[in-house]
């Protein structure tokens, strides 16, 4: 062999990314008996944004294996806290009083921590993982319908050729495989970016509530503050492209700490904070493929779609989706018959996960909505169904399909009531999701 040529090596599962869900897929189809190799471009730990978990993360956490582990370096997290500049009351949530009252709590996590401790686990339990190996070619069969091989490059330039049975795209944002396919399409009703950073010293809740998350609304966005184990808080300001636009020659900290001093209860908060990581951006932040899998290859968590962090979801999504994408997997090799059934299942659980959390994301700004998030009801339980939601309690048996249609029927049936504010709630958000440069370039 030329030594320019790649290794060849052969394997049941090549899955490309070791966040949670590359972690979760592998384990668990290591578990079923099957091969798996596991290539990330990073070496673990390494940053991440994204440290709050749901309720719902923690049962799937527990089947891992790691439930005590990540209860050991989490921030109990009971519910979320809701502050608005349009009302003199806070408003929180507690889990516990959601419909399904068995996950009454979630935690908060470092995701460097976190996300190596599931890579290791999954290598405890017999996943090849190479770090600081990066996918750079990909070899398609029948006009791209099919993915044959994957070539990778490791960080001493050594190049392997990967012939899988099956792939997996858990590469998150870098969106590999809709990005080689042309499939990623960003959202037209949401167009936002982010700005975040870590502050030490920030001012909690007290109590039993200390581990909880506050959502901040502010003029052009909103702010999430999510305290961690460590003693640091996350802070992220989410905001619209006409907002980022007005950075000019400010730095990104400068600019975060400029907006984080007009919202006033989280200006209080970090009063006698301190920043302790270089302020970063993320924009295009809601987009989605047209397609979750192929011939040989499932998309799964952000790599197939990512929504507006309001709600916490993204770990969960990335994580139920691992679980039914494992189980697609198992099915498709072991009893390939009834591959077209388990895709097509696996295909509607992708869409519904994001579709669910995105009908309250879109109206988050709605005054409407805000009044109901500040002024919750419980009528035919619809503040329980609610809740659900809020918990990632979409793709079980909890029956919330009413409650939740009655929740939406009177959502529309009070603006309907108020069509004037309907209609200007309704031009501004045309005007915030406009599409523009979300993201300024330089930090």
């Amino acid at each position: 062999m030329h030594p320019a040529d790649p290794a060849i090596r052969t394997c049941d599962v090549l899955v490309i990314g070791g966040g949670p869900a590359g972690s979760t897929a592998s384990t668990l189809l290591a578990r079923q008996g099957h091969q798996v190799v596991l290539i990330d471009k990073d070496h673990h730990p390494r940053f991440h944004i994204g440290e709050s978990l749901l309720p719902a993360n923690m049962p799937l956490l527990d089947e891992l294996g790691v439930g005590e582990a990540v209860r050991a370096i989490g921030m109990l997290k009971p519910g979320a806290e809701f502050v608005s500049p349009q009302h003199s009351h806070t408003q929180t949530y507690y889990f516990a009083d959601a419909w399904d009252k068995s996950m009454p709590t979630a935690y908060q996590v470092k995701r460097a921590d976190f996300d190596h401790l599931l890579l290791r686990n999954a290598q405890a339990q017999g996943v090849e993982v190479h770090e600081g190996t990066r996918a750079t070619e990909l070899a398609w069969s029948g006009d791209r319908q099919r993915l044959d091989t994957v070539t990778s490059v490791d960080a001493q330039g050594l190049r392997t050729e990967w012939r899988p049975r099956f792939v997996l795209d858990c590469t998150g944002r870098d969106t590999l495989l809709a990005g080689q396919l042309q499939a990623k399409q960003k959202n037209p009703d949401h167009n936002s970016a982010a700005i975040y950073a870590h502050f030490r010293g920030a001012r909690r809740l007290s109590g039993h509530d200390e581990g909880n998350i506050t959502v901040f609304w502010f003029d052009h966005g909103w702010f999430w503050f999510i305290p961690l184990s460590d003693g640091a808080t996350s802070v992220g300001m989410v905001t619209w492209p006409y907002h980022m636009k007005t950075r000019g020659e400010r730095s990104l900290q400068q600019f975060l700490l400029d907006n984080i001093a007009t919202c006033p209860g989280l200006s209080e908060r970090l009063r006698d904070a301190e920043m302790v990581t270089p302020a970063e951006a993320t924009g295009n932040y809601s987009y989605t493929s047209r397609l979750s899998h192929g011939e040989g290859f499932l998309l799964l968590g952000d790599a197939y779609a990512f929504i507006d962090p309001v709600f916490s979801s993204g770990v969960w999504l990335a994580m139920s989706s691992a679980q039914v994408g494992a189980r697609t997997v198992d099915t498709c090799l072991r009893e390939p018959g009834k591959a077209p059934a388990a895709l097509r299942a696996f295909d509607r659980h992708m869409r519904h996960g994001p579709r669910a959390f995105s009908w309250f994301i879109y109206r988050m700004t709605n005054p409407t909505m805000r009044g109901f998030f500040m002024y919750p009801r419980n009528p035919l339980r619809m503040k329980e169904a609610l809740l659900s939601v809020l918990a990632g309690d979409l793709f079980g048996r909890t029956p919330i399909g009413p409650s939740l249609l009655a929740f939406k029927s009177l959502y529309f049936a009070v603006n309907l009531g108020n069509p004037l504010r309907s209609w200007r709630a309704w031009r501004q958000r045309k005007r915030n999701i406009r599409p523009g440069s979300a993201l300024p370039t330089g930090s």
